[in-house]
């Protein structure tokens, strides 16, 4: 086993690593950047090295920097958390190099499965159902024409090293494709260095619901069951749950097949989720693969009471997998507090945290890196906190978020506590009756003069 673990990532997802760690007899290096001299996460490890200034290209990206307070410390790993560097070949490939083990895919398999279209001619080759459209890259646009005649429109064009939304565009007729081609590869070519672009089928009134899933060394591998990501904003998550609403025991049989077929076709070492398009005949096809922990693991995690990112640590280290194919008998729900004003487009909200009170009670799980007086820098992502709730049913879990949402006060700053408490009364939402456009027709109702 590991003897010290350096947590190559920020805020929440590095205190998450570190407690884990810190259970495990395992002990821990931070690392920060001047911004973040004050979060958590630096004063809940044992040692902390800062790593450059505030812009994550000079620290959170810096792979010289990470690799040397690796080696000023002696870790003899290191934990990407997500975002980051936690799905970069490169990264993986150098702690390689250095002796410090990578927990989390090899270089070899990020690559295989980070580029997208490489990763879906993967798994059709797995069998595992596809959207149907371009068989890799396509090379110009008169292609690009011939193959969404061929596939029927509308069409989804995607840049294949995309993420986020970055280098997207729905095609309804064939007039739009042209400009649509034009802005996806140029968009693409600023966000990621590559303007490869990739077509597939566009599926209507989509669920995203991913596979949780988990590998070994020995090529063995197990899912934890889904989660439902389909309340999206910009193809950012904001909210998710597990069971999925949507979800029936066939389909769930079908999609964990199809989902542990897929990782051990890869011979998949480590955590990742498996994800898929789901669509209203409950037809599932192959969207991406995420080689890394997820932001929402910890609804997996409290339906099934398995720590995912010791089950990662142990996987890392040689370590057989210990999970099983799992169905839930609990329901779990975790909403995204972001430091966001929804009443104003969501805009960033950076800035001091004046007061804050954390809700609490039975199911109800916090995850966040700050606290009053923490200062939020405009650095970074959003995102602040994690709230979790859990019970027997969706019903209970619902009610339960809503009061613990009642219970959140954050002061200082905007955040989208008020958003998703009235998430948790819209009607559709509470039905289960939502897509991944649901937020297309989502309006926040705006306070009263005595709020």
């Amino acid at each position: 086993m590991f003897k010290k673990i350096l947590i190559a990532n920020r805020g929440e997802i590095a205190l998450r690593v570190i407690r884990t760690c810190k259970e495990m007899g395992i002990k821990t290096v931070a690392v920060y950047s001047t911004a973040d001299a004050e979060s958590l996460h630096v004063k809940f490890a044992d040692e902390a090295v800062c790593i450059g200034p505030a812009p994550s290209s000079d620290s959170y990206l810096k792979m010289s920097n990470i690799i040397a307070a690796a080696e000023i410390t002696n870790a003899d790993a290191i934990h990407p958390g997500y975002g980051f560097l936690s799905e970069n070949a490169k990264f993986s490939k150098i702690c390689e190099e250095h002796d410090i083990k990578f927990i989390g895919a090899s270089a070899d398999m990020i690559s295989k499965m980070g580029d997208k279209a490489t990763a879906k001619a993967t798994m059709k080759a797995a069998g595992v159902p596809c959207v149907p459209g371009s068989d890799g890259i396509i090379p110009d646009f008169e292609t690009c024409q011939k193959i969404a005649l061929e596939t029927g429109y509308p069409v989804m064009l995607k840049a294949t090293a995309g993420g986020g939304g970055k280098g997207m565009r729905a095609i309804w007729k064939e007039a739009d494709l042209k400009d649509a081609w034009e802005s996806a590869r140029k968009e693409a070519k600023a966000a990621f260095g590559n303007d490869g672009m990739y077509m597939e089928k566009l599926i209507e009134e989509p669920r995203h619901i991913e596979i949780q899933i988990v590998g070994d060394s020995t090529g063995k591998a197990c899912h934890l069951s889904e989660r439902d990501c389909s309340v999206q904003r910009r193809h950012q998550k904001l909210t998710e749950e597990v069971p999925s609403p949507f979800m029936t025991k066939k389909l769930r049989d079908e999609m964990g097949k199809a989902a542990v077929r897929a990782a051990e076709f890869i011979k998949y070492e480590g955590v990742g989720t498996i994800e898929f398009l789901v669509d209203k005949h409950r037809d599932f096809y192959f969207m991406e693969m995420n080689t890394r922990i997820q932001v929402e693991h910890p609804i997996t995690e409290q339906v099934i009471d398995f720590d995912l990112i010791r089950e990662q640590i142990l996987v890392a280290a040689g370590e057989p997998i210990t999970g099983k194919n799992y169905t839930p008998n609990l329901h779990a729900i975790e909403c995204r507090i972001n430091a966001e004003d929804p009443y104003h487009d969501f805009r960033p909200s950076p800035g001091r945290i004046t007061t804050l009170h954390a809700p609490g009670g039975h199911g109800v799980r916090l995850d966040t890196h700050v606290y009053a007086g923490y200062s939020i820098p405009p650095n970074y992502d959003s995102m602040i906190a994690k709230l979790i709730t859990t019970a027997q049913t969706r019903e209970e879990a619902i009610s339960k978020m809503k009061r613990a949402l009642d219970e959140f006060v954050i002061e200082g700053i905007k955040t989208t506590i008020p958003f998703h408490r009235q998430l948790m009364d819209h009607p559709d939402y509470v039905a289960g009756n939502y897509t991944t456009k649901f937020m297309e027709d989502f309006v926040m109702e705006q306070p009263s003069e005595e709020d």
